[in-house]
């Protein structure tokens, strides 16, 4: 019960700084699962976000239910993830009891600015942390390449996206181990 509850407190304390989603968050997963605790490894979170991207759902909440799981079983993710969610239903509950008032105030606006220039910066450091244990031979940098410039340029599902470069690199790391 004492590692539930811990899972519970892990994910809480992610889940209430969590802004900007799921990519946002990758450097404090790292440090918090990885790092201090040793729930998973860079390879499995990397693993985990991949999943979490496939299946329905916040990209972050998928990534501590898999850690929950991990950890503790159907229990741990059930905790894990209500221990993520618990803030933002906290605090989308006290927002929408006040938004209203105050969404007309200049400061308002301008937090929200400064918040939205944050999340992009912590996207982009996620993206650099990511690309680094990601992109590891020419495959899977032309994978990347490719997805990227469809995806600024093509009207294309990232869902398609998704499953395209998953099948790409199942035929392709299948037929260079048979070679091998």
């Amino acid at each position: 019960m004492k590692q539930l509850f811990r899972l519970f407190f892990i994910f809480f304390k992610m889940g209430a700084v969590c802004f900007g989603g799921g990519y946002a968050l990758l450097p404090l997963i790292e440090r918090e699962i990885v790092e201090k605790y040793g729930y998973a490894t860079n390879e499995e979170i990397n693993d985990y976000f991949a999943i979490g991207q496939c299946t329905p759902g916040i990209i972050a909440v998928n990534v501590s239910t898999f850690v929950g799981y991990k950890q503790g079983g159907i229990p741990g993710a059930i905790f894990s993830t209500f221990g993520f969610v618990a803030p933002s239903i906290i605090i989308i509950c006290i927002i929408a009891s006040v938004l209203t008032s105050f969404s007309e105030l200049a400061v308002v606006n301008y937090a929200f600015g400064g918040i939205r220039v944050c999340v992009c910066a912590l996207i982009i450091n996620a993206v650099i942390k990511f690309k680094k244990t990601s992109v590891v031979d020419t495959f899977t940098l032309i994978i990347c390449i490719a997805v990227f410039i469809l995806s600024v340029f093509t009207p294309v599902s990232p869902a398609i996206f998704v499953i395209a470069a998953g099948a790409a690199g199942f035929i392709i790391k299948n037929r260079k181990g048979a070679s091998e």
